[in-house]
């Protein structure tokens, strides 16, 4: 057996096992996700929690002035920028915000697919929203929601972490590119899933994470996984099956025909919602 092989082995058995090492959300998400979780919060409550964060208000300030919010007069303050985005939305978009502290590391090779990581997942973010913006201004269904989507998208390939986490504890053996890239294919759905269920995230989550690459499955109703598969498409994520993805997503309603994702309409929705992780 050879070594990647047999670490391959390891890390399977680690899964098996639940002693492979999760990462756990930011102590940012974890408080406004609580928070948000109680019934009796109101606007200004959720105001003072995010303003324990100076970089996380100034975030959801530069959010609430975006594009992606549709408004043309400006916010200032964290209470304004709460009000605006709502409670139902901040849930998600501050999940989502304190991701990119996830995607870091000392060791160089492991740092450099940490980063690129990181760029893939904002290119899919981004074309996912406009779908589905897209999606939601053709057919007025707004079943699915943007805020949703959001993190939803950022998580599809959150299984890469542990395996790059892994690789940097023991770097003389694991932290090679072959070795990675053949261990973030096989692994990263299955432990994806693993990551979605342990933070306590639905079950939309984890089919997202474990089967967003598997074209084997379909949804008997249309979700969330299909809009991130024409995200991953568009972004070059999916090996040789571009074609496959969009033609599935006409035949089932995600987009009209593929020159609407050639359109300026989807370009300036996309660029709007890359913004939002700039």
């Amino acid at each position: 057996m050879s070594t990647q092989n047999a670490l391959l082995t390891i890390l399977v058995e680690k899964i098996k096992n639940d002693t492979l090492v999760l990462p756990t959300l930011p102590a940012v998400a974890l408080k406004v996700r609580k928070a948000a979780d109680d019934p009796d919060i109101n606007l200004n409550q959720m105001g003072d929690v995010i303003g324990q964060d100076p970089s996380l208000s100034a975030r959801m300030i530069k959010i609430a002035n975006s594009a992606y919010m549709g408004r043309a007069v400006k916010v200032t303050s964290i209470s304004q920028a709460v009000t605006r985005i709502g409670l139902r939305q901040i849930k998600n978009i501050a999940t989502a915000l304190a991701m990119e502290q996830l995607f870091v590391s000392k060791n160089e090779l492991v740092g450099e697919y940490m980063k690129r990581e990181w760029n893939n997942t904002v290119e899919v973010v981004a074309n996912a929203m406009a779908t589905l913006q897209l999606y939601v201004a053709r057919t007025k269904n707004r079943e699915m929601t943007i805020d949703t989507m959001t993190l939803t998208a950022l998580v599809h390939n959150i299984g890469v972490l542990p395996i790059l986490t892994e690789a940097e504890r023991h770097e003389e053996v694991f932290a090679s590119p072959t070795f990675l890239d053949d261990a973030i294919d096989k692994l990263a759905p299955r432990i994806g899933g693993s990551i979605m269920q342990s933070w306590g995230f639905g079950d939309n989550f984890v089919t997202v994470a474990e089967r967003w690459h598997d074209l084997a499955y379909i949804p008997e109703k249309l979700s969330y996984v299909d809009f991130v598969r024409v995200g991953a498409a568009l972004a070059g994520q999916i090996n040789n099956q571009k074609d496959a993805i969009l033609n599935l997503a006409i035949q089932r309603g995600v987009v009209e025909d593929v020159n609407s994702l050639l359109s300026d309409e989807f370009a300036e929705m996309r660029s709007a919602a890359k913004q939002i992780f700039a």
